[in-house]
């Protein structure tokens, strides 16, 4: 059983930036996959960023590269995701998981967190 807990979301203008953290218990950490996923008002769950168990490895959906980087400390059971130059249309609750399998995806098996809200005001 693995519990995660995001934090860092809040409010920024337009082009600011964010860190999001998410920081699982239990000992076996390492051994998962880790996404961040985001859903926006009146649409589906979407893909943001994942990062390998090994850390070598990251994939981004097309609307963030260049802009969010994923990363993970393994000693800390945390994954983070640093968002910069942030548009309005980043506005969502950011979701965090842990997935036995490569890459991570939207569904329901795995271990989610509980969201956090992420704001952007033009």
């Amino acid at each position: 059983q693995v519990q995660l807990v995001e934090s860092g979301g809040g409010l920024v203008q337009a082009g600011g930036a964010l860190r999001l953290s998410c920081t699982a218990s239990g000992r076996t950490f390492s051994t998962y996959a880790m996404g961040w996923f985001r859903q926006a008002p009146g649409k589906g769950r979407e893909f943001v960023a994942a990062i390998h168990w090994s850390g070598r490895i990251t994939n981004y959906a097309d609307s963030v590269k260049g802009r969010f980087t994923i990363s993970r400390d393994n000693a800390k059971n945390t994954v983070y995701l640093q968002m910069n130059s942030l548009k309005p249309e980043d506005t969502a609750v950011y979701y965090c998981k842990a997935d036995s399998v490569w890459p991570p995806s939207a569904g329901k098996y795995g271990y989610w967190g509980q969201g956090t809200q992420v704001t952007v005001s033009s």
